[in-house]
């Protein structure tokens, strides 16, 4: 049986050879009726195959997490555009040598939304050390949206942990690059949206939202609307600065016009420290 899978890996790896054989000749990458489906990009692109393309961006990184011991994961969304604290200090300096007022105001802008970055990686901190010495199936791990702002801030607070994390990027018409403190071979790339907020939601044992922008909002609703409607097993959902989430989202507004209904507001809790955030999750599994 061994021997078998050995010899199917080799063959695999010989039909991508050939293609990249092809490519570094010069040869344009044409449709090749004899060429392996599975090694013909144009096929695989092909609108009719987008069925087959669904299937990949689930299969792949579920069977790397799985095989790498990532069972449970904190998942942890907010804005891209928050930087870290020494990032926001050079861009004030910058600002206030300019002597331009409205580069000085985002600059100083800035400076006060990178406590959140700072806050998410001391969030991330608490999660690693706590699983830090949790047998595997115990452990839980941070996994962000893999890109700058927030989702940098956790993945480096789980990586100056020496722990393990996940990023789940999305490939955008401008190009984004996964931050530098994921786990390498945890880093990975999506172009379906739909399939990439489903591998969040697949290991997530709780959810942190810090704020954010519309992609935020929009993983942040679906998780909610996914548990409201009981499509998805109850989990804490944490949204991390009050009065951001308060000023944004109005659920009086909401609980007036009869949209939702008073025990929805039990599904989120709002907080303003990464240790209270932690004790939210705590509590919910009783660690």
């Amino acid at each position: 049986m061994e021997k078998d899978h050995l010899l199917t890996e080799r063959r695999l790896a010989d039909a991508w050879a050939e293609l990249q054989s092809h490519s570094d000749q010069g040869n344009a990458l044409e449709a090749d009726a004899y060429r392996l489906a599975f090694a013909d990009p144009e096929f695989l692109l092909r609108r009719e195959t987008r069925g087959i393309r669904f299937q990949l961006e689930m299969l792949k990184p579920d069977l790397d997490q799985a095989e790498q011991g990532i069972e449970n994961t904190i998942v942890v969304f907010g804005s891209a555009r928050f930087p870290s604290p020494e990032d926001a200090q050079i861009f004030l300096q910058q600002a206030q040598l300019s002597g331009d007022a409205s580069a000085l105001a985002v600059a100083q802008r800035q400076v006060r939304n990178a406590q959140f970055y700072d806050q998410a990686r001391l969030f991330a901190r608490l999660v690693a050390g706590h699983s830090a010495h949790r047998r595997p199936e115990e452990r839980l791990f941070i996994a962000t949206g893999g890109g700058p702002g927030i989702m940098e801030a956790a993945n480096r607070g789980a990586h100056e942990m020496g722990a393990l994390s996940v990023g789940l990027n999305i490939a955008l018409p401008h190009e984004q690059y996964p931050n530098p403190y994921i786990t390498p071979n945890l880093s990975f790339k999506f172009h379906y949206f739909a399939l990439r907020k489903m591998h969040f939601m697949m290991r997530a044992k709780a959810l942190v939202a810090f704020p954010g922008g519309f992609g935020t909002l929009d993983e942040l609703f679906e998780v909610i609307t996914l548990v409201q409607t009981k499509k998805a097993k109850p989990v804490p959902i944490v949204l991390f600065g009050t009065d951001y989430w308060k000023r944004l989202f109005n659920t009086d507004a909401m609980l007036e016009e009869g949209v939702i209904s008073p025990q929805d507001l039990d599904l989120f809790t709002y907080v303003d420290d990464p240790a209270a955030a932690w004790d939210v999750i705590r509590t919910f599994y009783s660690l």
